[in-house]
């Protein structure tokens, strides 16, 4: 392989990786921004002065059930693609109907949408996988999260400071920008995908530990739901300033989680996002409505949010290399979040139709804070089991190139390894691709599955995973002696 091949191969990795990005910014922008609890949806109801609870909770619902639903739909990368410009031509013309005055089409329009989009969304979760190397999602995440949050601020702004109609078209034309880009999207990333370095896990189930971190995602996301429902409309005669500085805080975590070194302990970090929540509910209920006020509550509570919802985005893109459909592990991970706002959205909203004080939907928040803090070490237990070679991988890339192969030199089990073997395991350790380990050592694809295979024979191993598992435990033991 010449060096205009493998640079060529980068190229192509990183295009694809950033063409991803692009696509599900453009559509979840879209997807926050109008049928989500959108400031788009609340301004038009506004305007032609409807009750928009019940379409807004209507909404959600669909769009927990096209997320729950769309990984069974599209259980391949060609599905995928299909579905996602599919789901944005039909969005692009359901969002349309709200230009016309408020009638039967609406709710359906609405909800039709809302279920799309969700399909869309999961469906993106052949790509979240395919177009980024495994240990690199957690960028992929804070950046497709960040990137729809800022565009979701200017379409806010624009419904709101403009006119809705005005944030409305924007939100479309935001849509048709992802069909644009998604019509791009490749195909191929996983044509090899049963032999590649992203093929599942054999002999291994996600099914317990996708149950623990969605229950704990529906817990800690009840708070979201009563943010929405008691927390934003105390402050609503600050329209200048919550069209804007909703979401920066939650942004800002969204980087500073993606940027932090490695060998920063996150788990700390996870409690002090608890606490956070909990002091944004005390602090809503003892301060006044002001900016000040307002700056103080919503900064502890979308920090918060930022922190965890990258935490189970970058969980959920880890685990995509364990099941063949990565549509259906991402839209069941997700639909548990989007569950979570319902309920506490219903809870919030029934404290504030039967005029309950304040303290009470603060003492939920507390509750269900004390209720997360409970279920956050079984989570760590059982996630920790799951991703134990994620871990190991994280330990190796932190120490230098000749320190990694002096650590494989030493393990007298990979003295049964060419040094080519050596070579290549190391790389695979390292959490590499078959075509990254190509393109750093210059040569075939097939040449890398030849030697992994080789390996795998002579280690007695069928995946990365076991041997990953196979270096930590002889390492461990040498360590003892």
């Amino acid at each position: 392989m010449t060096a205009n091949e493998v640079n060529r191969r980068i190229t192509t990795i990183a295009n694809d990786r950033r063409l991803s990005v692009i696509v599900f910014s453009l559509f979840f922008a879209w997807l926050l921004a109008f049928p989500f609890e959108g400031q788009i949806l609340y301004t038009l109801t506004d305007a032609y002065h409807i009750e928009p609870h019940s379409m807004v909770f209507s909404a959600i619902a669909a769009t927990f059930s096209g997320l729950f639903s769309g990984g069974f739909l599209a259980n391949t990368i060609k599905r995928a693609k299909k579905m996602i410009l599919g789901s944005a031509v039909f969005d692009i013309l359901a969002s349309a109907v709200f230009f016309s005055p408020p009638g039967a089409l609406w709710l359906p329009a609405l909800v039709l949408c809302s279920y799309s989009g969700g399909c869309a969304v999961a469906a993106w979760g052949f790509y979240f996988r395919g177009c980024t190397p495994k240990g690199e999602r957690i960028k992929t995440a804070a950046d497709g999260l960040a990137y729809s949050n800022i565009l979701m601020i200017l379409l806010n702004m624009a419904a709101i400071h403009l006119s809705p109609r005005m944030g409305l078209g924007l939100s479309i034309l935001v849509l048709a920008a992802a069909l644009l880009f998604a019509y791009w999207l490749p195909v191929d990333t996983e044509t090899d995908f049963s032999e590649t370095a992203s093929a599942p896990q054999k002999n291994v189930s996600i099914a317990k530990p996708l149950a623990f971190l969605c229950l704990f995602v529906v817990v800690i996301t009840i708070n979201s739901g009563l943010m929405y429902q008691v927390q934003a409309p105390a402050f609503s005669q600050l329209s200048w300033l919550t069209s804007w500085y909703w979401a920066v805080p939650y942004i800002v975590a969204l980087f500073i989680m993606r940027n932090l070194s490695r060998k920063v302990n996150r788990t700390y970090i996870l409690y002090v996002a608890i606490a956070m929540i909990g002091f944004s509910f005390i602090f809503f209920l003892l301060l006044d409505r002001s900016a000040l006020s307002y700056f103080v509550v919503n900064t502890l509570m979308l920090g918060a949010c930022g922190v965890y919802d990258l935490f189970w985005w970058s969980i959920l893109g880890e685990m995509l290399d364990y099941d063949r459909n990565a549509a259906k592990v991402l839209g069941i991970g997700l639909s548990a979040n989007v569950l979570g706002v319902l309920l506490g959205g219903l809870i919030g909203h029934m404290l504030t139709v039967s005029g309950l004080p304040g303290e009470d939907a603060t003492l939920l928040a507390l509750g269900v804070v004390c209720v997360t803090l409970v279920i956050l070490p079984p989570l760590h237990k059982h996630l920790s089991v799951l991703l134990s070679d994620h871990a190991y991988l994280t330990m190796l890339s932190d120490i230098s190139p000749q320190e990694q192969t002096g650590l494989l030199r030493n393990i007298s089990l990979m003295e049964k390894l060419t040094e080519r073997e050596r070579e290549i395991a190391a790389l695979l350790l390292m959490g590499k691709t078959y075509r990254m380990i190509a393109g750093e050592l210059f040569v075939s694809e097939n040449t890398v599955r030849t030697h992994i295979k080789n390996i795998y024979s002579k280690l007695e191993v069928q995946s990365r995973a076991e041997l990953t598992h196979l270096m930590l435990d002889i390492q461990t033991q040498n360590d003892n002696e």
